[in-house]
């Protein structure tokens, strides 16, 4: 199968896979497998949320105030996110 689409959402979707550890090809097997399901009702929002949710792939977030982090995990998280390696050259390994 050949995919069209625009640079902006290959990457997208690229980073979504790396973020869960898939290759690409397995996390656009699962949207597409998660937006195909017939079995969910409601509003084609609602069932594309559903599905999404039922493949793993969708993640809840607590409704309700949220507070900052503190600035020293800040600055903490600031300082370490140049390590590691670089998100593009995980990307490139999926390839």
């Amino acid at each position: 199968m050949s995919w069209r689409a625009p640079e902006e959402l290959m990457e997208r979707v690229k980073f979504a896979a790396a973020r869960r550890g898939k290759s690409l090809n397995d996390y656009v097997t699962s949207v597409l497998d998660a937006a195909t399901d017939p079995d969910l009702a409601g509003s084609e929002a609602e069932r594309l949320r559903e599905r999404l949710a039922r493949a793993g792939l969708l993640v809840n977030v607590e409704p309700g105030p949220h507070r900052r982090p503190a600035a020293e995990r800040v600055a903490r998280a600031r300082a370490s996110a140049g390590e590691g390696t670089p998100l593009s050259d995980l990307i490139a390994r999926e390839l």
